[in-house]
């Protein structure tokens, strides 16, 4: 029904923020992380929002950018997961960390989340995990943050040992990821996120 609310943030309340939009206070529901980006009251705020629609209610669920918008959407068109679910999720891990961990099938960082256990985050990983990608360079990132592979890469570039970092940090193991890396002929000139596209070409 919104695509966005755009006006003065007016204040923050446990579980969403006011904005005054032309002299109406409209209320928002956000995630805590969201929260925690805002700007200062009685600044102008810009949020991407979702309308929940129900029989006694209208409420607004907004997000400082798309991305997070597109990925609480995926996340409350999983069965039991609704809107509140989704900004718990949302308020636990950023956008990039939700992915990262329904493609590595990582319920336990799912499941940390307020009122989300682990039943509802395999039916998130499992129901997901064929709708969302991450970008070469964000799965390098999430790999680097998750402590990187468990494999001997002393005697590979750094390329290429950043690649099979990524590979094991997604779920394949060590050996497997190893041998992907091992068939691409020629890595010169070539970045960690381009020799982890070509490993992946094999594995797929």
């Amino acid at each position: 029904m919104f695509a966005f609310v755009q006006g003065i943030l007016d204040g923050v309340t446990e579980d969403g923020c006011i904005v005054d939009v032309g002299g109406f206070g409209v209320n928002v529901g956000i995630s805590a992380r969201t929260a925690s980006r805002l700007p200062g009251i009685g600044e102008a705020v810009k949020l991407y929002t979702y309308t929940a629609l129900r029989e006694d209610a209208i409420s607004l669920y907004g997000f400082l950018n798309r991305d997070e918008l597109d990925l609480f959407k995926r996340l409350i068109s999983v069965s039991g997961i609704g809107p509140k679910a989704g900004l718990s999720i949302l308020s636990e891990l950023d956008p990039d960390s939700v992915r990262f961990a329904i493609l590595s099938g990582d319920a336990k960082a799912i499941s940390a989340a307020p009122g989300i256990g682990p039943k509802m985050a395999q039916r998130v990983i499992l129901e997901l995990k064929d709708k969302v990608r991450l970008t070469e360079e964000s799965l390098l990132e999430q790999a680097a943050s998750a402590g990187g592979a468990h494999a001997d890469t002393d005697s590979m570039s750094p390329e290429r040992a950043d690649a099979v970092a990524a590979l094991v940090a997604l779920g394949y193991s060590a050996t497997e990821s190893r041998k992907a890396v091992a068939k691409i002929p020629d890595t010169e000139g070539m970045d960690s996120g381009a020799v982890l596209g070509a490993a992946l070409k094999y594995l797929f």
